[in-house]
Order: structure tokens, then C-alpha cells, then sequence
């Protein structure tokens, strides 16, 4: 299933041709009640969709499809109580930020934790595929720049400590597109991350079974006409289910938090003005405006 969360907050299904959508909110084990902070029963959706999901897929196949230009999308997360995201996992990303890379295990156990690892984002930074992205209103410190990262995303379903890597892929709801931007400098990597709307994902969550292997994904970044990131999340050094048993061994991962598993290379600059047009291969896309935190329609 591809999962959105919609207008008033509602929950719907959007078809294979992401054309339409259909509300599924009623069907929903408890009443929702229209509000996105406090709302548990997107928990419970993440917790326990190995039971709710065929209910949810009935609905769909049972309910009134609208287009999806008619509705407003929102993130397709509500309220995770954290988003963990990783530290350079793509090898050429990590050469163009001339940052050292320390060999990968090649058959011992625990090196690869040497030269990778994970750090946390505000929830209050995610904002969704409608939504425009929001340069600060300050004015940054010479030599700082703001650049995007856009990078393959997931939702944890199944929360769990120290999951073993051999079956972390299981804690996996879905994945969705996600773009980790960045005020470029030195400082603590987490509050140059955390601005609002620095966070967008979308444009829905594509559940583990319908995405399919995390290892087979292609990404497409570009601003206007120019290709900025192109890669496959083949490429990534550290595997997905590899980042969650890491993440867990550091905290409990719960249902419905969000990780972000990493920046391919060709990040860069993005300006007031811009327009963000992100893919990646099955998962949909996101056409995002870049504006001044306080301009006129922000």
C-alpha cells in the first residue's frame, strides 16, 4: 500500500498510478480525531499494520477514489519522537566532503562502527511534499550555505532494542522520500539540520511490502534542469537493515520513528527561488519551492 495522510489529517490510499486517493480513515481500528499533535493512533498504525493493514486495503478497494491534485498531502508521519539520520553512507558523498573514511569490516565483527554512526534531527523540522521549503530569515555567517540532501527514508513499525541485523528489515512500515537540508559549516551537526521545514518527506509511505528490497532503489535530485544527485541505494556502505540494528543497540527505536539513512553525493546549494525536484524509483516524487522564511506565501 502507499499510505498519505491528507488535508485535516485524514489517512488515505493512493492508487499504483499515484493518481488517485481514497480515504481510509474509517476504517481505522479507533475514531480519529482530525488533530496531527497528540495523534496515537497513527502509533498503533505503525505498531500493529500486520493486523490493521487488510483493513485498511479494503477500504481502498471499497471507497470512492478522488484525484490527488484535489487534496493537500501532508508529511505521511505524525509526531515520531525522533528522526535518526546517518553520518555520511555513500563513499563518493564522503570524498566530495573530504572527510576520511576508515576500511569497512571485510569479516571481522564491529569495524564497521569505527567510521559510521547515526545523530538526531528535531521532529519539528519535518514538513511535508506540499509544503515549501524555508530558508532562515537571519542572514547566515560568512562562507555558510544551505544544501540539500536527499536521501532514502523509512519508518520503523515494530520498535525494538539491539535489533539483530538478520532480521531488522521486519521493523520496517514503509519507506518515503526524504531530504535532510543542511546549513553547511561547522557546529553541531543536529541544530544545522533542525530549522523548520528542513525535514520534507513524502509524498506517501510505500509499505515495506510493496517497495520491495531497500537495496534497489534509484535516487534523482534536480534543480531546475540540472542533475544534482543521481545514485542507487545500492551504493550505500552501510545497508538499511544494518543502520536500524545500529540505531538500537544507541536507543529504542519505536513505532513510527523515522530514519533517514544517509546523503548520496552531489550535494549543493539550493536558493530563494529554487525549485527542488526529488525522485526516487517506486516511491514517488516531490516538487519542492525554495523561499525566505517570512516572504509572502511562506
Amino acid at each position: 500500500m502507499r499510505l498519505a495522510i491528507f488535508d485535516d489529517w485524514r489517512l488515505g490510499a493512493v492508487d499504483p498510478d499515484h493518481a488517485s486517493i481514497t480515504d481510509v480513515t474509517d476504517a481505522l481500528p479507533e475514531p480519529h480525531s482530525g488533530e496531527p499533535f497528540g495523534a496515537g493512533w497513527w502509533v498503533r498504525l505503525c505498531r500493529d499494520f500486520a493486523e490493521t493493514g487488510p483493513r485498511l486495503a479494503a477500504a481502498a478497494r471499497g471507497g470512492t477514489a478522488r484525484p490527488l491534485h484535489e487534496v493537500r498531502l501532508r508529511a505521511p508521519v505524525l509526531n515520531p519522537g525522533k528522526i535518526v539520520a546517518c553520518a555520511s553512507n555513500y563513499a563518493a558523498h564522503v570524498a566530495e566532503m573530504r572527510e576520511s573514511v576508515m576500511p569497512r569490516e571485510t569479516g571481522g565483527t564491529g569495524a564497521w562502527l569505527l567510521d559510521f554512526d547515526v545523530f538526531l534531527k528535531a521532529p519539528s523540522s519535518i514538513s511535508g511534499p506540499d509544503d515549501p521549503v524555508l530558508l532562515p530569515a537571519a542572514p547566515l555567517a560568512a562562507g555558510r550555505e544551505i544544501h540539500h540532501e536527499s536521501e532514502l527514508s523509512l519508518v520503523i513499525g515494530r520498535g525494538g532494542k539491539d535489533i539483530p541485523e538478520e532480521t531488522a528489515l521486519s521493523h520496517v512500515l514503509g519507506y518515503l522520500i526524504g531530504l535532510d537540508l543542511t546549513e553547511r559549516g561547522t557546529g553541531d551537526r543536529s541544530r544545522r539540520k533542525s530549522y523548520e521545514t528542513f525535514t520534507p518527506l513524502g509524498p506517501w509511505l510505500t509499505t515495506a511490502d510493496e517497495a520491495g528490497a531497500p537495496d534497489a532503489f534509484d535516487i534523482e535530485l534536480r534543480i531546475g534542469t540540472a542533475v544534482r544527485q543521481k545514485v542507487s541505494t545500492a551504493d550505500m556502505i552501510t545497508p538499511v537493515a544494518r543502520i536500524i540494528a545500529h540505531a538500537s543497540r544507541l536507543m529504542r527505536l519505536e513505532p513510527g520513528d523515522v530514519i533517514m539513512t544517509g546523503a548520496p553525493p552531489g550535494v549543493g546549494p539550493i536558493e530563494a527561488g529554487d525549485v527542488i525536484d526529488v525522485a526516487i524509483s517506486g516511491l514517488g516524487a516531490m516538487s519542492l519551492p525554495v523561499r525566505k522564511a517570512g516572504s509572502s506565501g511562506s
